[in-house]
């Protein structure tokens, strides 16, 4: 069992880390992977860069907890998050979530319920430059009722 966090301003190769996540576990007979990439547009404007930070350490902490919930909630063998930090542009990718399973259904529930815990509890702050200025960017309304269905009520969302 692999359960690996990594928090890093340089880029990622999703086959790579597929094989790895992978490797030497014959029980597994599902992986499912959500990959995150920058979006040229977000709510009406044209982005030209995002800038993301956070707090080492705390962070790592964070997602580490997420994926001990998960554990908990699927039958599921490993899991991989990757996200990126710093400055990114459109088509880059910025966060990787990996999971295995023995069936598809608990490795597609436990890599959605990951990533929605992602988007609205992770300790990162994304700032995006616009041609109206730079902007930090909230949750949205949505993410928060996307955790929700999971049982788990957040309200930390600004836009909907």
């Amino acid at each position: 069992m692999s359960f690996t966090v990594s928090i890093q301003t340089q880029d990622f190769d999703v086959s790579q880390e597929l094989a790895s996540l992978r490797a030497c576990d014959a029980r597994v007979g599902a992986v499912c992977s959500f990959l995150g990439t920058v979006r040229e547009r977000n709510d009406g404007s044209s982005v030209a860069s995002m800038e993301l930070e956070h707090y080492p350490g705390m962070t790592e902490k964070s997602i580490a907890a997420m994926m001990d919930e998960a554990k908990t909630r699927f039958d599921i063998f490993a899991a991989r998050v990757i996200h990126r930090v710093g400055l990114l542009h459109p088509e880059d990718q910025i966060v990787f979530v990996a999971v295995t399973s023995a069936h598809r259904g608990e490795s597609f529930k436990a890599c959605e319920f990951l990533m929605d815990y992602l988007k609205t509890q992770a300790p990162f702050w994304k700032k995006e430059v616009t041609p109206e200025g730079a902007r930090w960017v909230d949750a949205r309304v949505s993410d928060d009722q996307a955790l929700a269905r999971w049982g788990i009520k957040a309200s930390n969302s600004a836009t909907p």
